[in-house]
């Protein structure tokens, strides 16, 4: 990379944490009347605490609001300058914003949505394999971090297993990407990993998801 494409990508990083930043859990609630979601739960912004402050609807809206938030800076990182690398460091940029948003005092979301859009963009069949994980641990469980934690890690073993089988075609940073994406997300989730451990973790009312 010369000077100028370095430049082009370092603003489409900032640009992407800037974007990650996005509130959308807030921003919905002031925009429609509803419960500000750090008002309550875990006090996070993300599509869980989301459903639990203003309901489905709402928290639909919020989900799309942060998996955008993901999927567009990598897209645009991809347009801009066809290079994986560029594209990894917007996508773990946006992850960063949506945990650690410039907008709410360095708090936010714990990065699912945003790190599925992602996911979205860089290796698509991961979601086919990270969304039935995540909806059967819930099912199963009634744990709504757990689900998330298992479904990250599976869509980033798949990304794995896809650089293996592609014989150095697949680039490098693709698997960068797969494993500190999953650890910015597994961080954002230390106090849940916390309480599951000490089996005091919160678990999710299926009833919520009738609430409109």
């Amino acid at each position: 990379m010369n000077g100028s494409e370095i430049i082009v990508a370092l603003v489409l990083v900032v640009a992407s944490y800037v974007v990650g930043s996005i509130p959308f859990g807030v921003l919905v609630a002031k925009a429609t009347g509803a419960q500000d979601p750090r008002t309550l739960g875990s006090g996070r912004t993300g599509g869980t605490n989301a459903l639990r402050a203003m309901g489905r609807k709402r928290a639909l809206m919020v989900v799309t609001g942060d998996v955008l938030k993901g999927a567009i800076p990598v897209l645009v990182a991809r347009s801009v300058t066809g290079l994986p690398a560029v594209e990894v460091l917007c996508a773990l940029a946006a992850i960063l914003g949506s945990t650690r948003s410039m907008f709410v005092g360095f708090k936010g979301g714990r990065g699912v949505g945003t790190s599925v859009g992602t996911m979205l963009v860089i290796f698509p069949p991961a979601i086919l394999i990270g969304g039935p994980v995540f909806v059967a641990v819930i099912l199963v469980t009634r744990y709504v971090s757990l689900g998330s934690l298992l479904s990250i890690a599976a869509g980033a073993a798949l990304i794995g297993l896809w650089w293996l089988a592609a014989s150095g075609t697949v680039p490098a940073a693709y698997l960068l990407y797969a494993a500190v994406g999953t650890g910015m997300v597994w961080v954002a989730h230390a106090d849940n990993i916390d309480r599951l451990l000490h089996g005091t973790e919160r678990r999710f009312d299926l009833d919520l998801l009738a609430r409109d």
